[in-house]
Parts: structure tokens; sequence; C-alpha cells
């Protein structure tokens, strides 16, 4: 079923909308819970409750356009909570290795009035995202956006490890670049 025909029954309180994307959308939106999370149990928790958000916000929001990115978002958030909840007393190291090489290239400011206004940040990283090649802007999403090791990345696109970190760094350097050019202070 496409992804239109989905929405319309989410759209109509249609319970088969659950099933029909579950069948659709299941096995990718459980192995990217599972990259995050590390369990296969939790990534099942975390995909049913993708699937009551999404219950939840259809309506309001008709993703009909971009209906997987729309659960990959949800699926994504309620993985990384479930990660922050699961570790509160000890950090995990892989999501702190992450987050720290990412600090270096995006602000995070601490108080409310030096918050970046989402709508446009998102547009300027998709910007930069569409300044890099379709290898290098692959290979930076499986790493930040779906937390894949630099070994699977390396075996999922065949280069060496090293060329992983290498085009990792260089993409983070343009990052910084391209966000200092767009007037972010880091």
């Amino acid at each position: 079923m496409d992804d239109t025909k989905i929405i319309d029954l989410y759209l109509c309180r249609d319970e088969t909308a659950i099933a029909q994307t579950s069948q659709k959308f299941g096995n990718r939106l459980r192995a990217l819970s599972y990259g995050i999370v590390n369990d296969r149990q939790t990534a099942e928790e975390c995909e049913n409750d993708t699937y009551m958000a999404a219950w939840n916000s259809i309506p309001p929001h008709e993703p009909r356009n971009y209906f997987y990115a729309f659960l990959a978002r949800i699926t994504r958030h309620i993985s990384l909570s479930c990660c922050r909840e699961r570790s509160r007393l000890k950090r995990s190291a892989f999501l702190c290795e992450l987050s720290a090489e990412m600090e270096q290239c995006i602000p995070a400011p601490d108080d409310v009035e030096c918050r970046i206004d989402d709508m446009t940040f998102q547009e300027t990283i998709n910007r930069f995202l569409h300044t890099l090649s379709e290898e290098k802007r692959n290979i930076f999403l499986r790493r930040y956006w779906y937390f894949d090791s630099i070994a699977s990345i390396s075996k999922r696109f065949s280069l060496t490890e090293s060329k992983v970190k290498t085009t990792l760094f260089r993409c983070r350097s343009q990052l910084k670049s391209h966000l200092e050019k767009e007037g972010y202070n880091l």
C-alpha cells in the first residue's frame, strides 16, 4: 500500500493504518531503533511507541510526501529518550563519543534566549548536506543520524575504516565552516 493510502487510513482513524505501517516500514524502523538502543526488545517497544505517536500525530500532520522520514524522526526521538532513561547514571560511551564529535561543529547554547530557531537551523544543515557528494552525505548520515559504527559504515560502502574516519573528520570541519559562514557563533 502506498504512503498516501496509509495516511488516509490514519485520517479516517482506521486501525489497519498501524498494521499497514508496520508491514511497510517495521523492519526499517526496528533497525533504526536497534542501532541506537542496541537491544532487540527495547527496539520493538520503540517501534510500537512510534506507531502510537504517529496515530496521535496524524491528524493534524499529514506527512504524505515524507512518511518514512516522519516515522524515522519519531523512532529516533523515542529511542534516544529510551537510551537516556536507561543510562541516566552511566552514560553510553558510544553516544558520548558521537556527541563530542558533533559538539566541535554545532553550537549548543544553554539558555533559552540563545536557542537557535529550529527551522532555520534545519535549513542550514540541509543546505550543507546538499553541498556534499552522495557518498560523503551517506557516510555522514549513517554515522550521525543512524548511529552506525565506523566498522559498519566501512563495510556498507566498501571503504577502509581510515577512509571513513577521514571523511567524517573533513565533513565535520566543512560543517563547522558552513555554520560560521551562515552566522552561527561556535
